[in-house]
């Protein structure tokens, strides 16, 4: 049976928002968020922001618990499951930098041990409310896709490409924040809805991507209503 409420957090991909013909970032009726709370008549509150870091998601998350309506802790375990999508924003830089200083250091919006640590707290977080808690693994990047997306506007290119040590560097760079996404559900024991696992299952994944390379299209969304049907823990 499917709960009657689920609490989403995360960013932009859980937000629906999807990058439009004209080159906008838009949000979409038919997000994955949207279709699986009209199929089975349920409620999503969507706590996801665009741009949102797991940083963030977790002051987004206090805030809530504080006093955003959050559900007491003696409400039916049914009623109490949170999802959580995190690490696209997470594993980005501040590429105007990179393309300016390709020969410097540069970190990551938010350090690899940062995600785990913070992932973790979330986590713990929900469960002493007495959620039931699920994490979504990270829908696969297109590398040749970001990369145009990011230099779109004139950032230097081949400053940038020097710096990775090639284009393909984007997509094993972002997977390392899905590993960690796997490591925490192992770790804390959380079902995870592996949406990855289904984008990469297709003939050619990029059909379900947009153009800037890192949010699934309107297909993508509706591709992840399928992994969330399939998601028995929410049974």
């Amino acid at each position: 049976m499917i709960p009657r409420n689920i609490y989403l957090f995360g960013d932009s991909v859980a937000r629906g928002i999807i990058l439009s013909d004209e080159g906008n970032y838009m949000p979409i009726r038919e997000s994955f968020a949207s279709l699986i709370a009209e199929k089975f008549g349920i409620t999503v509150v969507n706590k996801a922001r665009f741009g949102c870091t797991i940083t963030k998601g977790l002051g987004i998350l206090h805030r809530f618990m504080a006093g955003e309506k959050a559900p007491e802790t003696n409400l039916n375990e049914e009623k109490k499951v949170a999802i959580l999508e995190f690490g696209g924003n997470d594993c980005d830089f501040l590429w105007n930098e990179v393309a300016a200083k390709p020969e410097a250091d540069h970190i990551p919006l938010t350090p690899l041990d940062t995600f785990y640590s913070v992932y973790g707290e979330m986590i713990d977080t929900l469960r002493a409310k007495g959620f039931k808690t699920a994490i979504m693994s990270l829908p696969p990047l297109v590398a040749e896709r970001y990369l145009a997306w990011i230099t779109r506007n004139g950032l230097d290119r081949e400053a940038i490409l020097s710096w990775l040590g090639g284009v393909e560097k984007i997509f094993t760079w972002h997977e390392g924040y899905d590993k960690v996404v796997r490591r925490v559900a192992a770790e804390k024991g959380c079902a995870l809805l592996d949406i990855r696992k289904d984008f990469l299952a297709q003939g050619d994944y990029r059909e379900y991507m947009c153009n800037d390379g890192i949010h699934p299209n309107r297909a993508g969304h509706r591709l992840m209503e399928t992994s969330l049907e399939r998601y028995t823990a929410l049974a």
